[in-house]
């Protein structure tokens, strides 16, 4: 969410970047919210005058009231009364172009960084580099599932009984192929001086409000019945959550976390559930990354971030590329954002596997999160996120780039104390 006094001193820039993401439905959202703006702060100095007049006469009434004045008193009561309901009423309607304003301020997008390629959609988005050799072998690199099944490692038909598409049993040594990359990512973050945390995996509609448009609310949230509270839909949503409505000492700065959690999502949409694969699916689970830092620092830390997942998949030797979020990809809140991919062999090119994200100040302005800064004074921090691994998708990547000839998977050598010492599943 902007702050307000950028769109009141330069809405030129507000609706620019809005064209620039295009999205030119939002542009009379700027103009709707200068105007109750301009009515707000005009009821509201109208309402402390007010309060100045009933003041000065509830000094004329007691000052009446000893001199014995009684009646007089009485008379110049009805002045306050009237002034009451006035004041009253104007609260009233403070209180609805408030709210007004806030609705639409919660959809007009961040402004993005102006080294962000400007594109419509996710076709446009852009490469920007490879990291590994991508290879295809000289023998067929079957359907992830088929792999699975192989080794007795899945089981969808029994998740469709009892869940529906989109729901799965990983089993053997699939199953526990899949806990390992979630241990490893673990203590990979924990390793580079992150703090380890399992966060609540469900969190208020105040806190979904604050780290998510509503667009992505509705397409991914699922609601508890009868409840204020819904299941997280990636453990950044809880573990930004965890700052909401307090003041960090800048010396606690950065706050720099690396959370598990079970993923829940309704993946609405274009791309659907995969009956038959587990690239798409309501329920997984992640490793992430996130960080509240000063201003000054966040792109620094973007950089940063991503590049921790790109070593953390080369030492499991799957070769990855970055690739920069266009104008158009970028959710509301998103400042900057890129994703690494990781090479398919079976498909010949790259799929997602990680999303790096820098929101700025957005998360933090509209949770109440904020800093005292040396000077004494409060300012805004930036929040970022990333994926560190999220199977099963990370299970896709992992299984066709360590399959070898013979149907076995080769099991890299950093992965081999969370598989038992097993240098390979047969």
């Amino acid at each position: 969410m902007l702050d307000i006094k950028l769109i009141r001193s330069n809405p030129d820039l507000v609706k620019e970047n809005i064209k620039k993401k295009f999205q030119e439905e939002k542009l009379p959202l700027v103009d709707e919210v200068l105007k109750l703006d301009e009515e707000f702060r005009a009821s509201k100095g109208r309402g402390d005058e007010l309060r100045q007049q009933r003041n000065a006469i509830s000094k004329e009434i007691g000052k009446l009231m000893s001199q014995g004045k009684k009646e007089e008193a009485m008379e110049v009561k009805k002045k306050v009364q009237a002034i009451a309901g006035e004041l009253e009423e104007m609260e009233r309607k403070e209180a609805e172009m408030t709210a007004e304003i806030h609705k639409r301020m919660l959809v007009i997008p961040n402004l993005i960084d102006e080294s962000v390629p400007i594109g419509r959609d996710d076709s446009e988005n852009v490469e920007v580099q490879r990291f590994g050799e991508p290879v295809v072998p000289d023998f067929e690199v079957p359907y992830h599932t088929e792999i699975m099944e192989r080794f007795g490692g899945i089981d969808l038909d029994s998740a469709r009984k009892t869940s529906g598409n989109g729901f799965y049993y990983l089993m053997g040594d699939i199953a526990r192929l899949h806990s390992a990359v979630l241990a490893y990512a673990r203590d990979f973050m924990i390793n580079k001086g992150f703090t380890y945390c399992i966060p609540p995996f469900m969190i208020h509609g105040n806190v979904v409000e604050g780290v998510m448009s509503q667009t992505d609310m509705d397409a991914m949230m699922y609601k508890i019945e009868g409840e204020d509270l819904y299941l997280i839909g990636t453990s950044e949503h809880s573990m930004i959550g965890k700052f909401i409505d307090t003041i960090l000492p800048e010396s606690a700065l950065p706050q720099t976390l690396t959370s598990y959690s079970p993923c829940f999502r309704k993946e609405k949409g274009a791309h659907g559930i995969e009956e038959r694969g587990v690239y798409r699916i309501h329920q997984f689970e992640k490793q992430e990354m996130i960080v509240v830092c000063k201003p000054e620092d966040s792109m620094k830390w973007y950089e940063q971030m991503w590049r921790y997942s790109v070593e953390l998949f080369r030492s499991l030797e799957i070769p990855v590329r970055q690739l920069e979020c266009c104008s158009g990809d970028l959710a509301d809140l998103k400042v900057k954002s890129c994703d690494i991919e990781a090479w398919s062999p079976r498909q010949k090119k790259y799929f997602e596997v990680c999303s790096c994200s820098n929101l700025g100040d957005a998360q933090a302005r509209r949770l109440k999160i904020r800093v005292k800064g040396e000077n004494g004074e409060n300012y805004l921090p930036h929040t970022l996120n990333n994926t560190v691994v999220a199977p099963p998708r990370m299970l896709i990547a992992f299984l066709e780039n360590n399959l070898q000839a013979d149907g076995s998977i080769k099991i890299p050598e950093p992965l081999r104390p969370y598989m038992g010492g097993k240098d390979a599943i047969r």
